[in-house]
């Protein structure tokens, strides 16, 4: 009975020494957050090193289903509705699953998010949406398994998956018009309405080419409540341009300039003195 006991407390002790030990993981887990319009975007994968091995076609092989990284299914996380390369997906999380080959990849999004790796068993159900997107060779190896996002705009991205040679981007669309939208009509209806309320209206119409003739309404109350910010008759001397009032914009530009040379800011003088040398010489 002794010798049992004394096995037991030299197998605790060996467990609770190798559990002080710590080591680099091989395929480091990573979180990749990013604010995308006005959508969050979360991609939590780990991240597989190349260690010399081939990887397409070898150790991640052609036609076949990988988990797109290492240890757990790589997922990703959407908070609006969205549309990836033209397919709807509903806001979520998703694990994202892909087919490698040669020349196209298949990259699906699967609502099973709690998988060690692949499923063990497949369900097409739990398939949301496919999509199929080009290879791009690189032009130079690219060591550790790595996903970004990039090609930002204010309604869409690329989610980009690369590694070896390899790159692949997949095209998604995010609800920045009808957020934003309905944010500027909130604020519009309510009776406390700041210059910088709208002056981030006007410049948001301005950006996505919209109602231009709002845009100037807006812009011209902005400065009239804060007439010495020399960002806001910047952005009154584009809207004005973009109008058809090229008179208007020299003026609002050269009060933007007198204010922006005032307070150092020598972006704007810069700037406007651009911006005057193209409309003084229409």
């Amino acid at each position: 009975m002794k010798k049992l006991v004394l096995f037991m407390f030299v197998a605790l002790l060996s467990i609770s020494l190798e559990a002080q030990i710590q080591t680099p993981a091989p395929s480091p887990f990573s979180v990749l957050k990013q604010t995308v319009g006005l959508t969050e975007v979360t991609v939590e994968y780990s991240r597989p090193s190349m260690k010399g091995r081939t990887i397409f076609g070898d150790l991640v092989p052609y036609d076949a289903i990988w988990r797109t990284g290492a240890n757990m299914n790589t997922t990703i996380t959407f908070s609006d509705d969205v549309k990836v390369e033209g397919k709807d997906l509903k806001a979520g999380k998703y694990a994202i699953y892909t087919r490698p080959n040669e020349a196209v990849w298949e990259v699906i999004f699967y609502t099973d998010t709690d998988n060690g790796g692949l499923p063990q068993e497949w369900d097409a159900s739990k398939v949301a949406a496919t999509v199929k997107v080009e290879v791009y060779p690189m032009p130079m190896p690219i060591e550790t398994f790595t996903i970004t996002i990039d090609d930002m705009h204010n309604n869409g991205a690329t989610l980009g998956l690369m590694w070896e040679k390899v790159y692949v981007g997949v095209k998604f669309v995010v609800p920045t018009v009808a957020k934003a939208t309905a944010s500027i009509e909130a604020a519009m209806s309510g009776s406390d309405i700041s210059a910088n309320d709208y002056f981030a209206a006007a410049q948001y119409y301005y950006q996505e080419g919209m109602n231009m003739g709002k845009a100037k309404e807006w812009i011209d109350k902005a400065v009239s409540m804060n007439d010495k910010a020399f960002w806001m008759t910047r952005l009154q001397s584009l809207i004005y341009a973009k109008s058809g009032d090229t008179q208007g914009a020299i003026e609002a530009a050269k009060k933007s300039l007198v204010e922006a040379q005032a307070a150092g800011n020598m972006d704007y003088v810069k700037m406007n003195k651009e911006s005057l040398k193209e409309w003084e010489g229409q």
